[in-house]
């Protein structure tokens, strides 16, 4: 290779580099422009690649239990979102109630595939919405304890010192507390209403997302990245809440999911124990199993249908969030 096409090669690559350099600089005007000249290449370099969660995305297309996972988890949402239109009578309904005797209850029918349950309502009727009623109180609650675990996470690992030891010490306190117990002691506090069943499962939820965030942070806060953006001058606090924190909610997206699936059960273990909502005709898969069992002789599936939905609705989401756990996780990845 002759020396003047050396030459026109390292032009054209100075060239382009410096191109790159100007396009980062429009697209993040706040970087100091040492950074833009370090990081210039490697994120050209990285935009023709593929993204962390387009990857991600692809590989839980390829994987089987990702997609069983996908399809019990969308049955169940569609199930709620448009209980209205699949459920064939209005919730709670008890028109059917003089049907009902203490020893027998009507055969299945047309008008009730399922036929009715002890109060005289379509069973139908009550699994569809009680569909509703888990997936409104579990993603709330599920919700409410990701936001307190995030602000007791966030603070523990963005300021670190005698904050950190605080924080950890009240998260410890909470971890000592059986989960169930705790949410079972502040449903009683709270009354019987929905509103506590949603900031019971929340409170055994903060500590579980307050630690998981916490570790993510601090493993964040030592890797390179950091270190090079603070030897630049960036201030911490742009440095924690622009590249620490979006790197940090991977595994805490992943722990949201598997939680739903924690959620629906602990409200199906809490209406069972009598803590639910005090209308015992309110359509609640918990409540139906207790009332099912005083004919679980006679007529099992007032019993079998809602614990298999409760079971099946918690796989679904176990399979989907362990599957995303593997599509995230590169030493989990099979």
């Amino acid at each position: 290779m002759s020396e003047k096409t050396v030459k026109t090669d390292k032009q054209q690559t100075a060239g382009a580099t410096a191109v790159e350099a100007d396009t980062i600089t429009e697209e993040h005007p706040n970087w100091p422009p040492a950074l833009v000249a370090a990081m210039g290449p490697q994120l050209a370099e990285d935009e023709t690649g593929t993204s962390l969660w387009k990857g991600a995305f692809q590989r839980l297309r390829r994987n089987p239990s990702a997609i069983i996972g996908g399809i019990i988890v969308l049955a169940f949402i569609v199930v709620a979102v448009f209980a209205p239109l699949l459920a064939p009578y209005k919730p709670s309904t008890t028109e059917w109630a003089n049907q009902i005797t203490p020893s027998t209850l009507p055969p299945f029918s047309p008008e009730h595939p399922l036929g009715l349950d002890s109060f005289g309502s379509d069973f139908l009727t009550q699994l569809i919405y009680g569909a509703r009623q888990s997936l409104i109180i579990g993603v709330v609650s599920t919700l409410l304890g990701l936001a307190g675990g995030a602000v007791l996470g966030g603070l523990a690992g963005a300021i670190g010192g005698w904050v950190d030891t605080l924080v950890m010490r009240i998260v410890d306190i909470l971890l000592s507390i059986p989960a169930l117990l705790l949410a079972v002691s502040v449903a009683a506090i709270m009354g019987r209403r929905p509103e506590a069943l949603m900031v019971a499962i929340a409170a055994a939820q903060v500590p579980i997302f307050a630690r998981l965030l916490r570790a993510s942070m601090m493993k964040q806060r030592r890797q390179d990245y950091v270190l090079a953006s603070a030897s630049l001058g960036l201030r911490p606090r742009t440095i924690v809440m622009s590249h620490v924190v979006p790197n940090s909610l991977g595994p805490v997206i992943v722990q949201a999911t598997l939680m739903l699936a924690t959620a629906i059960i602990e409200v199906a273990a809490l209406s069972y124990l009598g803590l639910g909502a005090p209308d015992p005709t309110v359509a609640e898969w918990g409540r139906m199993l207790v009332k099912g069992q005083e004919r679980l002789e006679s007529y099992p599936l007032l019993t079998v249908l809602p614990g298999l939905c409760i079971a099946v609705t918690a796989l679904g989401f176990t399979l989907l969030g362990e599957s995303l756990r593997e599509a995230l996780d590169p030493k989990s990845r099979r």
